[in-house]
């Protein structure tokens, strides 16, 4: 069989993708990092961008756009109901949302999808901020902790949002087994923290990703898996973005036939190998540029790394914890 066959077949049982998120002209963060990884992966993808911005904030001479507000999202959302054109969506996928109200819009959505459509699984990224500073509004730390999460299957917190999220400083890797479980107790199946660095112990030239499912019955203990990898000089825009958007493609639904130890593992290797190729691929791009201190020279080389995505050469391996 095909690679490309194995892709056709995934487009029919996979359902379709609601991914709410930013969107820049220029660039690879929020949407324009998630979809076409969800495209390649066999994913149909109906999108709504939150902002529509010239670039990315994080650049040198500020940014231009626009922010969608809830009516204005309530009324994309009227539009799809009455042409029947939510019945199909199986996932939904959210990232930078930087609203209280918009946010609360967004699990009316959720709610809504759930209502219409049992199994539809809720991927939230909630992102919320990294290296210690928010980038949104402290009340919106709140509604995610007590709106938000108790509603999604999936969160993808980094370590800075994880630790928002539960109060737990997080020191060690028993701290993170502990902050999953805190977050497991009030609703999501699966919390996967996408960095952790600076533990006790650890490496300072690797970084890890902490894992943690939740028993699929009441007799099945919670699993928790960690995989280390080295981190590649630089810092770059649009990583988690991509991050919880593999993750959505590459973890079956608990009912799904194939969720076993196993799969979730190898989605696990998967994620991180797509991830070490993208990043790669894009400090070499900037260095031989001679500029890996331009902001633009480190946006994501996304669409150079498609066979990467869909076929991930993994080299690190994930352990049960």
């Amino acid at each position: 069989m095909s690679h490309q066959k194995r892709n056709d077949n995934n487009i029919k049982g996979n359902g379709r993708v609601l991914s709410i998120q930013s969107h820049v002209v220029s660039g690879y963060v929020g949407n324009k990092a998630a979809v076409f990884p969800l495209q390649l992966l066999g994913f149909e993808v109906d999108i709504i961008n939150s902002v529509h911005f010239s670039n990315h904030t994080g650049y040198p001479h500020s940014f231009e756009g626009d922010v969608m507000n809830g009516e204005q999202l309530r009324r994309l959302m009227s539009g799809l109901e009455r042409n029947d054109l939510l019945h199909e969506i199986r996932h939904v996928l959210t990232g930078y949302i930087g609203s209280a109200t918009f946010l609360r819009e967004v699990l009316r959505i959720v709610t809504d999808l759930k209502s219409r459509t049992p199994g539809v699984r809720y991927v939230c990224d909630p992102v919320l901020g990294d290296n210690n500073k928010l980038y949104v509004p402290q009340e919106l730390v709140e509604v995610y902790r007590n709106e938000i999460i108790p509603n999604a299957d999936v969160v993808t917190p980094n370590q800075f949002e994880v630790e928002q999220l539960t109060g737990i400083h997080l020191k060690n890797l028993e701290d993170a087994k502990t902050a999953c479980c805190c977050l497991h107790s009030v609703g999501p199946e699966i919390v996967i923290i996408t960095s952790l660095e600076g533990l006790e112990g650890s490496n300072d030239e690797m970084m890890t990703i902490f894992a943690s499912r939740r028993g699929i019955c009441a007799s099945q203990e919670t699993e928790q898996w960690k995989i280390d990898f080295p981190t590649i000089k630089g810092r770059y825009t649009g990583t988690g973005d991509l991050c919880a958007a593999l993750f959505l493609a590459w973890t079956p639904p608990n009912n799904d036939e194939g969720c076993s130890d196993f799969s979730f593992s190898q989605s696990l290797e998967k994620v991180v190998a797509t991830m070490q190729c993208v990043i790669q691929r894009t400090c070499d791009a900037s260095e031989v540029a001679g500029s890996l201190d331009s902001v633009a020279a480190r946006e994501l080389k996304l669409i150079a790394s498609k066979a990467d995505i869909e076929q991930p050469p993994i080299k690190y391996k994930a352990f049960k914890v």
